[in-house]
């Protein structure tokens, strides 16, 4: 099979879909790896280490998406890359559909295979694909948060862990899957009050057990979300329904609770936020104010760790790629049900169905 890696168009996006490693696996596998020239520069990988390792650098995208049976990438295909998607190609990456139509659209206007990493599961039901990036934007809300707490960012002034005989910053985290284990994790460890919330009670009674003292599980409801918000410095979104739009958990009316100057970090942007105020931003322009509530909603926070978020992913996607490239998509889905789970959509037809009632909603 041609396997395909253009080079990343998003915004400050410095990740590639593939490592030397995984190009010397393909091409030991009988498959031809094209690369567009410098799309590795983001993580540090020249093109002579591609070379190196097999693979044949291209020129443009416009070639790379022309003559690859497979496209792997990392982020969604912009409106520039959706003339360059043809008929019966497979197209591998994080596709976040629920929150963007006109993605959509373009996609089931082109007739692609589009295979989501963010709805892979594995034998025991977990995103595998999602997990490392979740991990990095986990740790990365904190890190983006504390800064922008500092005053010169139009935060509070807080200083997140506090220091003898002031306080430290309290810091509520809305959902406790990897995201949230991750950010409250990184959280206690500086120092902050952490309140992790989640409607999974067993998730709760787990983390209840391994987190340190500094961090409280609650359950997740209206009351319990609005009294977290009122005392809260910082606030972590990271609530997820694997291929929907992400519930909204925080009303414009909740911010005017809160305090002036309070950060909301929502790494839920990607499937559409969950504040009800979230809009998508970039690493350029990240931040925004509503009701005095700083809100930092970049939607490809791993792309700005480049190179460590580059291997980590490509360490979880690389089997699934090669899986299609050895079989052809139909039976690698048929040996594998969890990437079968990864199919949002086939021949203009949307698969998933979460997808599909985003859709069909305009939600």
């Amino acid at each position: 099979m041609i396997v395909g890696i253009p080079k990343e168009t998003k915004p400050d996006e410095y990740r590639i879909a593939i490592i030397p490693a995984g190009v010397e696996t393909l091409t030991r596998g009988g498959h031809s790896v094209l690369i567009e020239t410098n799309a590795g520069a983001g993580s540090g990988i020249t093109n002579e280490e591609f070379i190196a390792a097999g693979a044949q650098i291209v020129p443009s995208a416009a070639e790379v998406w022309q003559r690859a049976q497979m496209i792997v990438k990392v982020k969604e295909p912009l409106p520039a890359e959706w003339p360059l998607m043809h008929n019966g190609q497979i197209v591998l990456t994080y596709f976040h559909f629920a929150a963007d139509r006109p993605l959509i659209e373009a996609c089931m206007k082109s007739g692609i295979t589009a295979v989501a990493y963010e709805t892979i599961t594995d034998r025991l039901g977990r995103l595998p694909c999602l997990t490392p990036m979740s991990e990095v934007a986990g740790k990365m809300s904190i890190q983006e948060g504390a800064k922008y707490l500092e005053r010169p960012m139009m935060g509070r002034g807080i200083l997140l862990g506090g220091v003898p005989g002031v306080a430290p910053a309290n810091v509520v985290v809305l959902g406790a899957g990897v995201v949230g284990h991750n950010a409250a994790k990184v959280a206690a460890g500086l120092g902050a009050n952490v309140t992790l919330m989640d409607i999974n009670l067993d998730r709760l009674r787990y983390l209840d057990d391994v987190m340190p003292a500094n961090v409280t599980t609650l359950f997740s409801d209206i009351h319990t979300v609005r009294d977290a918000l009122r005392e809260a410095d910082l606030v972590i979104g990271a609530v997820l329904i694997p291929g929907a739009r992400a519930p909204r958990l925080v009303t414009r009316d909740d911010l005017k609770a809160m305090k002036n100057g309070s950060v909301i970090v929502d790494v839920a942007i990607d499937q559409g936020g969950c504040i009800e105020t979230s809009k998508p931003t970039t690493h350029q322009h990240p931040t925004f104010i509503v009701e005095g509530v700083v809100h930092y909603c970049v939607t490809n926070m791993p792309g700005a760790v480049g190179r460590t978020s580059t291997f980590a992913l490509c360490n979880a996607t690389l089997p699934y790629a090669r899986a299609i490239a050895d079989h052809g998509w139909d039976k690698a889905a048929a040996a594998d049900l969890g990437l079968a789970q990864g199919l949002n959509m086939m021949g203009g037809q949307i698969i998933n169905e979460a997808v599909r009632r985003a859709y069909a909603t305009g939600t």
